[in-house]
């Protein structure tokens, strides 16, 4: 695990396309042999041409050498359409050793996004703040990825999560199937984040979860605390000292396993990320989900 994948280590770096890349470097520095086989990044090997394939990636040397026509791999082959969609409520201004949810998820974004253009796929953004929505749509210019580093810097989180009807853009436009990257802390109080979820995955996306979470905020350690505020209610919640915190433990964990579950059966992939968690398991992950949609 390299250390450049450490969020404090990269929070330090105020520059967000350069934190992305460090992030994605480190990460691919240690990958190895779990490379994927396509057309795209580096050469990996020939095979035969068979009909359908793109004429563009025939090797036209190998054909004059063997009068056959052969098609030249590399690392990946297929683009897809990559759409980054941010929570970004009240709720997302939690800080947990100095490390804010919004922040965290702000470098996760960038890093997943300098991935997805680093192979080739068309890469998007989705703020979903307040009842409001701002979209960009997937793109592959390295013109709109500066429009996309900007816009995630301009974040600037408030107000609730509503109903997915103020987010109806999402469901409109063009109906490519997208991989859907979300990103939240995934604090609802009436299901609208799940019943959001549930609505794009009908339309046929394919979506990833990433929960971010506190060590603390899972651990119920509260710790010179007489009372906690939430974020988007601003309803004060007084601690009472007789909680258990492995009772507390327990019932985080239970509450997160049925999420877990009830994502899955509508084959929405779900993974808790904590604050003080690296980079890697987030990008491992979207790498193993896009190249399910490869093949």
């Amino acid at each position: 695990m390299s250390r450049l994948l450490d969020p404090k280590t990269l929070l330090a770096i105020k520059d967000l396309p350069l934190a992305a890349k460090t992030a994605v470097d480190g990460f691919m520095a240690g990958m190895h042999a779990s490379k994927v086989k396509g057309a795209g990044l580096e050469f990996s090997q020939y095979r035969s041409y068979q009909p359908g394939d793109d004429l563009r990636w025939l090797d036209w040397k190998m054909y004059a050498r063997s009068d056959r026509y052969y098609i030249r791999e590399s690392e990946m082959e297929t683009s897809i359409d990559i759409r980054l969609l941010i929570d970004a409520s009240n709720s997302m201004l939690h800080a947990e050793d100095g490390i804010v949810k919004m922040e965290y998820a702000r470098y996760l974004a960038a890093s997943l996004g300098y991935l997805s253009h680093l192979q080739g796929d068309a890469t998007g953004l989705a703020v979903l703040h307040h009842g409001d929505l701002f979209s960009m749509a997937p793109r592959r210019e390295a013109q709109h990825m500066a429009r996309f580093y900007y816009q995630l810097e301009q974040i600037n989180p408030g107000g609730k999560f509503t109903e997915p009807i103020h987010y109806r853009n999402l469901f409109t436009g063009a109906h490519t199937r997208q991989l859907l990257i979300f990103i939240t802390d995934y604090y609802e109080q009436n299901k609208e984040i799940t019943t959001l979820l549930e609505t794009l995955s009908a339309l046929g996306h394919e979506i990833i979860v990433f929960h971010i979470a506190g060590k603390n905020e899972g651990s119920g350690n509260f710790k010179g605390y007489d009372a906690v505020e939430d974020l988007e209610t601003g309803e004060l919640v007084v601690l009472d000292n007789t909680t258990n915190p492995e009772d507390y433990t327990k019932k985080f964990e239970q509450y997160t396993t049925a999420l877990r579950t009830q994502l899955l059966e509508k084959r929405i992939y779900y993974r808790q990320l904590l604050l003080q968690e690296p980079l890697d398991t987030a990008l491992r992950d979207f790498l193993n989900q896009r190249n399910k949609l490869r093949r």
